[in-house]
């Protein structure tokens, strides 16, 4: 998939309402699991800060990814379907119905 379909793809209103939820319920656990008790003890220092936004913008570039994936698999199901394989075993009988 070149890029700027990707992009296309990642910026839809649907998806993008779905991985920044994403990434927001999955950075604030692991914000809270990872630095909750540097900010409660007051000890936050700009390192902190960063930590924290990359607690957020990993999962929602993991979740685009799986956008990404869900999407090419979905258009390999539909190429498939729309063109199916030869039917061999159809074939086979039909030869040997033939007189």
């Amino acid at each position: 998939m070149e890029l700027r379909a990707a992009l296309a793809t990642c910026r839809t209103p649907s998806n993008l309402r779905l991985t920044l939820t994403i990434a927001v319920i999955v950075g604030s656990i692991l914000s809270i699991i990872n630095e909750g008790d540097v900010i409660v003890h007051g000890n936050a220092t700009t390192a902190t800060g960063i930590k924290i936004g990359l607690n957020f913008v990993v999962p929602f570039i993991v979740s685009n990814l799986g956008v990404l994936a869900g999407t090419r698999t979905a258009r390999a199901c539909r190429a498939s379907v729309s063109h199916p394989p030869p039917q061999r075993a159809l074939s086979v009988a039909a030869e040997n119905a033939s007189p």
